[in-house]
């Protein structure tokens, strides 16, 4: 039961992640690799408000989401000026800097060691002792940014990014800002993922660079063009297969130094059948050209 419960934490938490990222590569149209970049942001924030300065949970992950859209500005002002494959790289700059920061700010993050034994998160007085209570927790916050994307995405700032997403130049032609609804959109995805962090931080109460590289930024990716993006649907259809394949693999016995490696052989085929036969992924809209 306890492992079940892990799993579906986990899904909650990276159900953030996609439908945040998807608010940038769905709707929008702008490919990133930083996402977990500013994942490791809220959840570094987060975890050291609370433990040098005693913030309460709650304040911290507010401060958490603050930071990081404040963090956004400095990338995305500069960087939303380039198109195409150039953000990218970009974005993966950035990436392997805030990575470096984390990894080498030894006096503040701990360096490699990571920050451990972080307070249980309080939430109105209730502290969230168990993993069943935390469950129900990651479930209402995942719930609630969920709730929040999708009217984002239903709203005309939604329609404007998809717009931009299809003909850049026409949105701009029809006196759209496409400049300023790129730097809000990507300072709402940081936002939300953030969040993600200070849940990540609060469960596990251990946080350390490695959670926060590259190689997550790429798997957040994989999972909504696997699940497919543009809507709702596909981020989070996209997660519950990725986090639930690699435990379905766990009940064949394959042996404990080979699993990693086929799962990542599973994601590449999966990556390659899907941008092949159905290049909006499995529930998208979007479909990648």
């Amino acid at each position: 039961m306890t492992y079940a419960l892990h799993v579906l934490n986990m899904i909650s938490i990276y159900a953030i992640l996609a439908l945040s990222l998807n608010l940038l590569v769905g709707y929008t149209g702008l490919l990133s690799l930083s996402h977990a970049a500013f994942y490791g942001i809220g959840a570094y924030i987060c975890s050291l408000l609370m433990m040098k300065l005693s913030f309460p949970f709650l304040p911290a992950m507010l401060l958490s989401i603050v930071g990081a859209v404040a963090i956004s500005f400095l990338i995305s002002l500069p960087s939303l000026r380039l198109r195409g494959d150039y953000f990218v790289l970009a974005s993966l700059g950035f990436q392997i800097i805030v990575f470096s920061v984390l990894y080498n700010c030894v006096e503040l993050t701990q360096g490699p060691f990571g920050i451990s034994d972080i307070p249980r998160p309080s939430v109105f007085g209730l502290t969230l002792t168990s993993a069943g209570s935390y469950l129900a927790f990651s479930v209402v916050v995942a719930a609630v940014c969920g709730g929040l994307l999708y009217l984002i995405g239903q709203s005309p700032f939604g329609r404007v990014l998809k717009a931009i997403r299809e003909d850049e130049i026409a949105a701009e032609s029809l006196g759209k800002r496409v400049s300023q609804f790129k730097v809000i959109a990507f300072a709402i995805a940081a936002g939300f993922a953030a969040v993600a962090g200070t849940v990540f931080a609060g469960y596990l109460r251990y946080i350390d660079p490695t959670s926060f590289t590259l190689v997550e930024s790429i798997f957040i990716l994989s999972i909504i063009i696997i699940g497919g993006t543009g809507n709702v649907t596909g981020p989070l259809t996209g997660t519950a297969l990725m986090l639930l394949l690699p435990e379905a693999l766990s009940f064949l016995g394959i042996p404990d130094n080979i699993a990693p490696n086929l799962r990542q052989v599973i994601y590449g085929v999966l990556i390659i059948l899907i941008m092949r036969y159905r290049p909006q992924g499995l529930m998208g809209e979007y479909r990648y050209q």
